[in-house]
């Protein structure tokens, strides 16, 4: 069927980077410097495989900051989630929050000295993400029929284009290994070297056996926690409470080892009083294609966005209007996809909804891809600053992905957008450890620890320090770059021979060079 095959493809028109825009972060006028696309559709292994090449999404516009001549370079940051450890300042936001839902105080003296709690990156993204909006009409992309596309595609003779693949198949999603090397702690196992001390009792009566058997303080507690757990069901996903396997699950991940350091999933599922002041509540919508509790929801979500651009960024009441709202935070060209070893919400874009005693006070707009969760944006009631909004909601995105990780082993890490060393406000996100940043020359990850030197030295660096390293995704093909021309799929060497007019291969080349050889030939590239 068309209609499947179609919607399982990457349709994307490239825009050629080079005039210069305002950056928000040094505010020069012209040094923002980055490549685009508009994507139409996207999978979410091809958004996986882009932003392990230094690519993000703000809406449907999907852009590169070119790194060695933007004003204020942005290199990818994860988080490796399933080794995250809490700072003493997490563990203040965590605690304070907790203190606020049971108790109702919160010294509110703590509001402003959070530098977390500001998002700013991403309303940069969002105010020059429009500048090269598609004009291309849905009739444009749709495919011809496809006894009309295999005499494209096999139209060149060469043997090499005689192997490509004629039918469009989904990609499936190539599987990402991680080692833990021998005797590393894996969070939410029990250690096995805690020693058992035996001591001799001391002669006694014995037990009084017409009593109930004596039962442990801790296994007392550890009930508790369960019941309250049960009975709050403080994380709902897509509005149906988590089940109870999962509860368990997350009594597991939290504290294994009586004298283990606090892990975030102790605060967040901490057993609360059953006089709490307040009732915290997370549910996950998806944005798009958008779910009926996403529709529900979407005019008090829009007014927390409104306030909080207002209130924080200091936007004109009439600029954050709901169209600006829709296409930068709820648009998404991401397909939604479930399979059988993903997660159970499955793949896409989705609004992480924080309640507070029945009202909205803060959304995290994330992407749930293959290998992470990709935090695209926050925004909060500006009359909770002193929550910490930013922070907690990060914390809460880290046990997230651990929670996705138990059904989808694949996805174990936390990308948290763009790091930019030359801008201090946004040096929070170096703050969540351990995590890497991604070489702009070869794409591979390097732990955090050791870019920041290089980055004292100079704002553009190569964080690989191996000299003979490449970019192993490198265009090596350009014939076998796909092109969507004429509602027909064809490799880019078929296109070139039809195409009228000046050559366009420069801009082509450019365009499989930053999304690299894999991307390339999955991906359809627009030829109007």
């Amino acid at each position: 069927t068309m209609a499947a095959a179609e919607s399982s493809l990457s349709i994307v028109e490239y825009f050629r980077g080079e005039d210069g825009y305002r950056c928000g972060y040094c505010k020069n006028e012209t040094g923002n410097l980055s490549h685009g696309m508009w994507a139409h559709s996207m999978t979410v292994q091809d958004y996986q495989d882009l932003i392990d090449r230094g690519w993000r999404r703000s809406g449907k516009y999907v852009y590169k900051p070119i790194m060695n001549k933007t004003c204020c370079p942005q290199y990818t940051i994860r988080c490796q989630a399933l080794h995250f450890q809490t700072s003493k300042s997490h563990k203040k936001v965590l605690k304070k929050m907790l203190k606020f839902i049971s108790k109702g105080d919160v010294s509110k003296v703590m509001g402003g000295e959070e530098p977390m709690d500001s998002h700013i990156e991403d309303v940069v993204a969002c105010s020059y993400e429009y500048r090269n909006e598609s004009h291309v009409s849905q009739a444009e992309l749709k495919l011809l029929s496809v006894d009309h596309r295999e005499r494209a595609e096999t139209e060149d003779k060469d043997k090499e284009q005689m192997k490509e693949e004629v039918n469009v198949k989904k990609v499936e999603s190539s599987s990402l290994q991680i080692h833990v090397a021998k005797g590393t702690p894996v969070p939410g196992e029990p250690s096995h070297s805690t020693k058992i001390v035996h001591a001799l009792p001391k002669p006694g009566k014995g037990a009084d056996l017409n009593k109930p058997p004596c039962r442990k303080a801790k296994d007392i507690r550890k009930e508790r926690k369960l019941q309250k757990l049960l009975q709050n069901q403080m994380c709902t996903c897509e509005g149906s409470p988590l089940q109870a396997g999962d509860q368990v699950l997350l009594l597991q991940n939290s504290k294994s080892k009586p004298n283990q350091p606090k892990t975030v999933e102790d605060f967040i599922f901490a057993s609360l009083p059953d006089d709490a002041a307040h009732k915290l509540e997370v549910r996950l919508v998806r944005s798009s294609p958008p779910s009926s509790q996403f529709e529900a929801t979407f005019q008090e979500s829009y007014q927390v966005y409104k306030r909080y651009q207002m209130v924080i960024h200091k936007d004109p009441p009439d600029k954050p209007t709901v169209n600006q709202f829709t296409r930068f935070l709820c648009d998404s060209p991401l397909e939604a996809e479930n399979l059988p070893n993903g997660p159970d919400c499955g793949y896409g874009s989705f609004h992480q909804q924080y309640w507070l005693d029945g009202k909205i006070i803060a959304v995290g707009v994330i992407d749930i891809l293959p290998y992470c969760v990709s935090s695209v944006y926050l925004y909060y009631d500006p009359d909770y600053s002193f929550l910490s909004l930013g922070v907690y909601s990060a914390l809460r995105e880290i046990a997230f992905t651990r929670q996705l990780h138990e059904k989808a082993p694949d996805l174990c890490f936390y990308y948290m957008g763009f790091y930019i060393h030359s801008c201090p406000k946004m040096r929070y996100k170096g703050q969540y450890r351990p995590s890497d940043l991604l070489c702009p020359e070869t794409y591979v990850w390097i732990p955090i620890e050791q870019c920041l030197p290089l980055l004292e030295h100079s704002k553009y660096c190569r964080f690989n320090q191996d000299v003979k390293a490449v970019d192993d995704g490198r265009i090596k093909e350009l014939g076998r770059v796909r092109v969507l021309h004429k509602g027909t799929i064809m490799p880019y060497s078929v296109y070139k021979k039809r195409r009228k007019g000046p050559s366009d291969e420069a801009s082509v080349h450019q365009y499989a060079s930053l999304v690299g050889q894999t991307c390339s030939e999955r991906m359809l590239l627009f030829r109007s």
